[in-house]
């Protein structure tokens, strides 16, 4: 029960960031990248400061405070002037290359040892990339591909030294100083672009309050829950489940074009996340494997 509980709530939270990119684009109708950078992170760290209260002490570091600043705030910008100049299933797909970018960096700064058939996985994800880049329509364009894929090129390096931020220190407190951080660098970009005017339509308010709850602070909270419980690659192959929601959505909601060229790209990044996954040990995952067979089959026993 405990394996199932931690196994849903890392599938709600795969689930949920893919959401995101769809909630900024609609949120970007009424507010331009800074103030909704600045915004959702001013709604977010209150609630984590609350949540991790006891260690936010130990959390106020410069280190960390700099480290926010740098992998939400200027992360954050870049992404949202990206999203606000593209398509929602690119966004998606883009953001999706996170994984592959966290290997490489981590790989770059001597910490990873790789094999052959890992670096292969990447390559193949980094081809998806392009290969959903360079197919146009839906509002995409390569600049606003490009300001995406900057985004996750700096959130790969924040996410490859972050292990050191949060060692020995309450994670919702970490996250709740990075998160002020963040803002600190957003809202005066925000201020000198003057006041956000009133929104056209209730639901973009309502999209912004769920960019800054459910694909913020819920995912977060969630997705520690899961990692807590079960190993830490089974944790983080769930991790791909966002470019999957976020295309769909995109297609589906948004209208997005899909044609070959994007289908490709889409499953291209997903197959070469899980080739470099599986390739850092496979008998390390049997277990885990046997696991989600032994659930599925629960569940369809009952039914």
């Amino acid at each position: 029960m405990k394996h199932r509980t931690a196994i849903l709530a890392l599938i709600a939270a795969g689930s949920l960031w893919g959401l995101t990119v769809a909630l900024s684009k609609l949120s970007l109708r009424w507010l331009d990248p800074s103030w909704l950078t600045a915004m959702r992170f001013l709604i977010a760290a209150p609630v984590l400061a609350a949540i991790g209260r006891r260690g936010l002490h130990q959390a106020l570091t410069p280190r960390i405070f700099v480290s926010g600043a740098v992998g939400y705030g200027a992360v954050m910008l870049l992404q949202n002037a990206g999203i606000d100049r593209t398509s929602v299933s690119h966004g998606a797909i883009i953001v999706g290359a996170l994984p592959v970018v966290v290997a490489l960096v981590t790989m770059a700064l001597g910490n990873g040892t790789a094999r052959l058939p890992a670096w292969f996985g990447y390559a193949v994800a980094l081809l998806g990339v392009v290969l959903v880049a360079g197919g146009g329509g839906g509002g995409a364009t390569v600049s606003g591909d490009m300001l995406v894929f900057a985004s996750v090129v700096l959130s790969g390096a924040f996410i490859a030294v972050q292990p050191g931020m949060l060692r020995g220190r309450d994670a919702a407190a970490v996250t709740a100083v990075q998160f002020l951080a963040g803002a600190s660098v957003s809202l005066p970009l925000a201020l000198g672009s003057g006041l956000p005017h009133a929104p056209g339509t209730p639901g973009l308010v309502f999209a912004f309050v769920a960019l800054a709850l459910i694909g913020t602070i819920l995912p977060f909270w969630l997705f520690a829950y899961g990692q807590a419980r079960v190993a830490p690659e089974l944790a983080g192959a769930f991790v791909n489940l966002e470019p999957l929601v976020g295309a769909v959505v995109g297609w589906v909601a948004f209208a997005d074009p899909v044609g070959p060229w994007q289908i490709a790209g889409a499953l291209a990044v997903v197959a070469g996340i899980l080739i470099s996954l599986l390739a850092q040990d496979v008998r390390a995952w049997l277990p885990h494997a046997q696991r989600l067979i032994d659930v599925a089959l629960v569940g369809v026993r009952r039914s």
